[in-house]
């Protein structure tokens, strides 16, 4: 049991990589048009705190984030041409190894969009009352 919740870690920490990979690949010329929308929004959702299923819902919950995320990464990975991903991967790998990514910008971003949710519920509740 142990050995298998190691592997599920070690599994996890990849997908970490990866994810940050296709998000450097993201901001590279030589990456096709087409691929970049896809990894922005694959690691856009990766990143974000707001799930298509949300979490608390029993098993469905969890299962867009063991099936989307990953299989978006496979895709957006498959996008991207080999030189590049190469080139990424050392870069995304060279700095988890330093320390985690921290992008305050998307932070931001993502702060400002639960402020918004919660001003309009706010707004809809008082309107119903």
């Amino acid at each position: 049991m142990a050995q298998f919740i190691e592997d599920l870690k070690q599994r996890a920490r990849q997908l970490k990589i990866e994810v940050y990979t296709i998000y450097l690949a993201y901001k590279d010329p030589r990456v096709p048009w087409y691929a970049r929308i896809f990894a922005a929004c694959v690691v856009g959702y990766a990143f974000s705190p707001i799930d298509l299923i949300p979490d608390p819902i029993p098993i469905l919950g969890y299962l867009d984030d063991l099936i989307l995320i990953p299989f978006g990464v496979v895709l957006a990975l498959k996008m991207i041409p080999k030189e590049v991903l190469e080139e990424c991967r050392e870069r995304a790998q060279e700095r988890m190894r330093q320390d985690k990514p921290v992008n305050r910008a998307a932070a931001i971003v993502i702060i400002a969009i639960w402020i918004i949710c919660a001003a309009i519920a706010v707004v809809f509740m008082l309107k119903l009352c």
